[in-house]
């Protein structure tokens, strides 16, 4: 194994590719059976255990699951899926990742920050079995730590925002007020600031804590966003899974407002095509390409650990440019970005 700190060469070029792609609600007990189609058993076989909303989200899961899909085909493996409940304990998490272990699966993938504690007890128990997390970093010597750099993408959406806003109120609904979402909230509100001080914006958390419905809850998603529209918030940034659609369909309701998706390119995903004319920009964090990156080194025999960081430089987060409609103000974007590469622009973490 080889213990790695940063993307490799082959790792950036992935990312690249990756580009021209596009792009969390609670679930029953039937969901944490096999939701794929398994091949025929010669290839590596893949376990992904989704965070809440699972496949079908519009968002995070579905990310992550383009990955494992263009694995699968490519390595002519299987894939299993265990997609976790709003109501999960602790005991829980570790139950689903044992089981895709004494189930054989490797590498198992974990999608979500909710998964570390849970993956650092179970991957000392299967040391032979290759474990990958997204948006968490964990110790066990046989996991590879998938994180992302979610504060630099979107202070570029904070400044698209701060262009765009007519009535200088825009605002920010976070899934969960939880660390990893605070760095999405750092990022816009900074992007924002630093591009016009008087913007007024807005922040507004759906659920706290251990809750995770604030990932899994649309209704909510749209009612925060109406509230904002109804106070004079004319940009919405939503970092919140599939609650975001909901968001999303607030904003569409309302005359020169716009909408800025996250994680996949919102714009472009099916199930959001009546709202696209709303949706500005995303900030794109292409977890598919840390997963496809991670299950391909493994079946190379070479699997990733340590912390593997995707960052605005690597093309890791960028700002979907679909749709057109930031391509008046790409010039300011783009110089925004080459500060932030080149580190005159220094992007806060926590709000």
């Amino acid at each position: 194994m080889r213990r790695v700190a940063k993307l490799s060469a082959a790792c950036i070029a992935t990312a690249a590719l990756a580009l021209s792609a596009t792009a969390c609600g609670s679930t029953s007990t039937e969901n944490d059976k096999a939701s794929a189609s398994s091949g025929d058993g010669k290839g590596v076989k893949i376990g992904l255990a989704f965070d809440v909303g699972g496949r079908g989200d519009h968002s995070f899961n579905d990310s992550a699951a383009r990955g494992a899909d263009k694995a699968k085909g490519e390595f002519s493996g299987s894939l299993k899926e265990l997609t976790a409940k709003t109501t999960d304990t602790e005991a829980d998490r570790e139950q689903r990742l044992s089981d895709l272990a004494d189930a054989g699966y490797n590498p198992i993938i974990a999608v979500g920050y909710a998964y570390a504690v849970s993956m650092d007890k179970v991957a000392v128990k299967y040391p032979k079995t290759s474990f990958g997390i997204v948006d968490s970093v964990v110790k066990a010597k046989n996991a590879d730590s998938i994180t992302f750099t979610e504060e630099q993408g979107s202070y570029l959406a904070g400044v698209a925002a701060a262009l765009k806003t007519k009535t200088k109120h825009v605002g920010f609904i976070g899934g969960v007020d939880v660390p990893l979402i605070k760095k999405f909230q750092a990022g816009y509100a900074q992007g924002v600031h630093d591009t016009n001080p008087k913007i007024k914006v807005d922040v507004q958390y759906l659920s706290h804590g251990a809750d995770t419905s604030g990932f899994a809850s649309p209704d909510k998603g749209k009612e925060a966003a109406q509230g904002m529209l109804d106070n004079g918030a004319d940009v919405v940034y939503s970092a919140a899974g599939s609650s975001g659609n909901g968001a999303i369909e607030a904003v569409n309701g309302k005359k020169g407002a716009w909408a800025i998706g996250v994680d996949s390119d919102q714009y472009n995903i099916p199930g959001l095509a009546k709202y696209k004319s709303s949706i500005l920009t995303s900030v794109v964090k292409n977890v598919d390409v840390g997963v496809y990156d991670f299950i391909k080194s493994v079946h190379d025999g070479k699997p990733l650990t340590g912390n593997n960081i995707y960052s605005l430089a690597q093309n890791g987060v960028s700002l979907a440019t679909s749709g057109g409609f930031i391509n008046d103000i790409q010039p300011k974007l783009d110089a925004a970005k080459k500060k932030i590469v080149d580190g005159s622009i220094k992007v806060k973490t926590t709000p």
